[in-house]
This record gives C-alpha cells, structure tokens and sequence, in this order.
C-alpha cells in the first residue's frame, strides 16, 4: 500500500550521518527514494513515508540490526517544536501524553498507547502494517527512539521492566542488551516496553509551564498544517494513481483538484515536491508490484504506466532503480 503522509528529513538524515562515517555514499541510501542530496539542505523540506521508507530499506540491506544504532541517536532534540514541549512537561507522564497525542509530530506510522498493568505500564507501539520486509528495523528504531526520549526528559537512564517484539527473535539478539536490559520476549501482539508507572509522576527537571504551554500550542498548530497537507497530497495521490496509464499532466491535475496549475505547482514545492516527481514515484512503486507478477510481459507494464514505448519505460525503470527491469524480476 503506498503511503500518503509525510514526514521531516529527521530519520533520513541520521541514515546518511551514520553510514557517512563509515564511508558508505549517500547515493546507495538515496537510492530509488527520489530525495536528492539539494532536498537535504533545507531545514523545511517534506517528504513521503514511502519515500523515508525507501531510504531505511537501503540501509536495512547494509547492515540489518542499524534500527538499533538509528534509534539510540534519536535524542529528543530531534523533535523540534514537539521536543521542546516534552522538556518542558511537569511529569514524564505529562510529556509522554502528549508526544502519543501527536504521532505525525514523532514521525510514526505505529499507533502508540500507554497501558497500565499492575504496577506497570507499557508503551506499545502496534498496527503498522506497511512494509512487512522492514518490520523488525521499524519496531526496533521506534522503540529504541522513545526509550531515548524517556532517558532525555528524565535526566538519568529510565529502568525497564522488560521489553516485547512482534517479529522473531534476530541473530542479533545480544545487541538488544544495551538499551533493554530486562526480560526481553519475541513473536507478541506488540512492540513495547514497560516501566514501574511511579515514573510517570516523576517531575521533569526541565520543566516550566508558561514555556509548555506556549510550545503546546505551537505543536498543535503545526500538527493540524501537517496533517492537512497529509490529506491534500494524499488526494493527489489518489487521483495520480488512479490514472497511471494516462497521466493528466499538471494543468490537467489542478483541474481535478480545482485550482490553477499555479497554485497545484507551489503547494507541491512547499512540500518539497513536484508533479513529476510525484508521478514518477507512483509509476516506480506500481512497475515493482506488476514485476512481482511473473505472467505480466514488460511491454504490458509500460503500457499500463503510461509509456507509449517500452523502451522508454525501460529506461525510466533504470533511472529510479539502478537496474533494468528484467534484473529486478531476476
């Protein structure tokens, strides 16, 4: 299913950082995500999920256990606007309200809850169904990530209880140790961790309420822009994916979404994309589900993406990929 919500640059600029250092060439993560290194330079840039997605495969494939790695360096700074209304909460209770409260501010596709049991309380992260190739790198960066927020809000290390993953048990199993210590259990109904709920009342010492307050309400107005745009560009999406196999070009888009092709050029900048860009996703993302399908012969594809040549197609598919169609197929 393609995704139709956006996200900041955080997670995949720390993807680059991190394989920077060890040599690695941004294009190899970059790779198929449509980002360009000139999107990377703007503090305000917007893309997809899909998108953010694309990059993590790429690192996922260099080394499987990186979510660990990328999850411990998600520090609550990383947040913006949402992490300094988290320092500033009186309680980590308070503080992790609200963080749950604005999932699209996180950057998180999870639904996230708190849950009570006894003496404990969990904080599940459950019902992402998307990429399943990338389940265990996204439960253990999501995870890993608010474990850090805790420790950050706190001062000091946020003792586990224990800790529960969906996916099986990795071979990299003893790298888990470093951020949970406690009992840890594979195969579950979610990803969580748990904590004795004392923590929850635990004064923040950063706290400060007309600080809070005033970054409270700048959170929720970013949050309703940024779920709107969530909602617009996933209309545009739709109707772009609805008609692959002919693409009505950008005045005839702004037609359907009753403005001026001007107006559908800058909202789509603002988000840190374009028309093409937008199409050549979709088209990318549909190829790779019809190669899938043995039985489908590649002119057919080109056709039912819009290219009045196969070869054209074939090139394109080159472009976003790296390889040629049949190489995909293999």
């Amino acid at each position: 299913m393609l995704h139709s919500h956006l996200t900041t640059l955080n997670a995949v600029s720390l993807i680059l950082t991190t394989f920077a250092a060890r040599g690695v060439d941004a294009r190899l993560l970059l790779d198929g995500s449509g980002i360009t290194p000139a999107d990377l330079g703007r503090a305000d840039a917007r893309i997809t999920t899909q998108q953010e997605l694309q990059v993590c495969a790429n690192a996922v494939a260099l080394r499987a256990d990186i979510g660990l790695e990328l999850g411990r360096r998600m520090h609550v700074s990383s947040y913006g606007m949402l992490g300094y209304a988290l320092l500033s909460s009186a309680t980590l209770g308070d503080a992790l309200r609200l963080a749950l409260h604005f999932p699209a501010l996180l950057g998180t596709m999870f639904q996230l809850r708190l849950v009570e049991d006894g003496p404990r309380v969990w904080l599940s992260a459950s019902e992402h169904h998307d990429a399943p190739g990338l389940a265990a790198f996204n439960a253990e960066f999501c995870l890993v990530s608010l474990k850090v927020i805790c420790d950050d809000l706190l001062g000091r290390p946020l003792p586990l209880l224990g800790a529960r993953f969906q996916h099986p048990r990795p071979a990299y199993r003893p790298a888990y140790a470093q951020t949970f210590a406690g009992p840890l259990t594979f195969q579950a109904d979610d990803n969580a961790f748990a904590f004795d709920r004392h923590w929850l009342d635990t004064p923040l010492p950063l706290a400060d309420p007309i600080t809070h307050q005033a970054m409270a309400e700048r959170c929720r107005r970013l949050n309703l822009e940024f779920t709107g745009r969530q909602a617009w560009l996933g209309r545009i999406r739709l109707l772009l994916q609805q008609q692959l196999d002919a693409a009505p070009g950008l005045e005839g888009l702004a037609r359907q979404m009753n403005c001026s092709s001007r107006t559908l050029r800058r909202h789509l900048h603002s988000l840190g994309s374009s028309y093409q860009q937008l199409l050549d996703e979709l088209r990318f993302e549909r190829a790779k589900q019809l190669l899938t399908e043995e039985q489908v012969p590649i002119h057919r594809i080109a056709e039912t993406l819009g290219f009045s040549e196969t070869a054209s197609f074939r090139h394109a598919f080159q472009r976003w990929s790296g390889m040629a169609p049949r190489h995909y197929r293999g």
